[in-house]
């Protein structure tokens, strides 16, 4: 249930950086639970809140920029996301969104020697905080699409999950999590990645048939592994709800 009266109240603020990474799986859960949510596109001229006061979750999406670029709405976000920690509302971050959020709270992201893209295993860190969040699979597929990541963890964090090519996957962080991963894809988000991959994927597949699947075999395994995704999404944002404040 979208609010797209931005005065009316709503549960959630959804920041969107780039047209291409809406909020896909994360919308339709936000909708079959009755929540209520902001939705803010950068690349759509909206401009973020001042504050996220009045908010019990803030979310913060993808996108092909890096966390480090000099954009002035990737420092408005990581401004709101340290002020949602400072209210106690818990902030989730997806991909990109994940990598403000370490940058928020004094972590390092840097590029990866080789991208991840497609569907690939994780290595779920065997803690108490890892169980909660990512269920008891040990080595979970998720949607990844990326070759940036949060090379040193923030202060406090925990980290939950790594994979061959990327050592920090998923942290936590008091009431927060931040993905490296996209568990908000849908099957129309990889369709249209895929028409518009950009000029390096083609390439990245030659280079990294190890981290970088080619086309029919991400359809293939989208196939095979969507409904787990989706498992997952629904218990990551299940427990992400379970800090809201309110």
């Amino acid at each position: 249930m979208t609010v797209s009266d931005f005065n009316a109240p709503a549960d959630v603020l959804v920041l969107q950086h780039l047209f291409e990474d809406g909020p896909g799986y994360l919308g339709q859960w936000l909708d079959a639970q009755g929540i209520t949510w902001h939705l803010r596109c950068a690349e759509a001229g909206e401009d973020y809140p001042a504050s996220v006061r009045g908010y019990q979750g803030l979310a913060v999406l993808g996108g092909a920029w890096s966390a480090n670029d000099e954009r002035g709405t990737l420092r408005h976000a990581e401004t709101l996301i340290r002020e949602a920690d400072a209210l106690g509302i818990p902030v989730i971050g997806h991909c990109l969104g994940g990598q403000l959020m370490a940058r928020a709270f004094g972590g390092r992201v840097v590029r990866l020697p080789q991208p991840e893209v497609g569907w690939l295993p994780l290595t779920r860190v065997d803690s108490p905080a890892a169980r909660e969040w990512l269920g008891d699979e040990e080595n979970p597929r998720v949607f990844q699409w990326h070759q940036d990541s949060f090379a040193e963890l923030p202060p406090g964090a925990e980290l939950l999950a790594s994979s061959h090519t990327c050592a920090h996957q998923v942290f936590a962080l008091r009431q927060h999590l931040a993905m490296q991963f996209h568990i908000e894809i849908t099957p129309a988000k990889i369709r249209a990645w895929l028409e518009e991959p950009g000029q390096a994927y083609p390439v990245h597949v030659l280079l990294h048939q190890g981290s970088v699947q080619d086309p029919a075999s991400m359809n293939a395994a989208t196939t095979l592994h969507l409904s787990g995704s989706e498992a997952l999404a629904d218990r990551i944002y299940r427990v992400w709800r379970s800090r809201w404040p309110g």
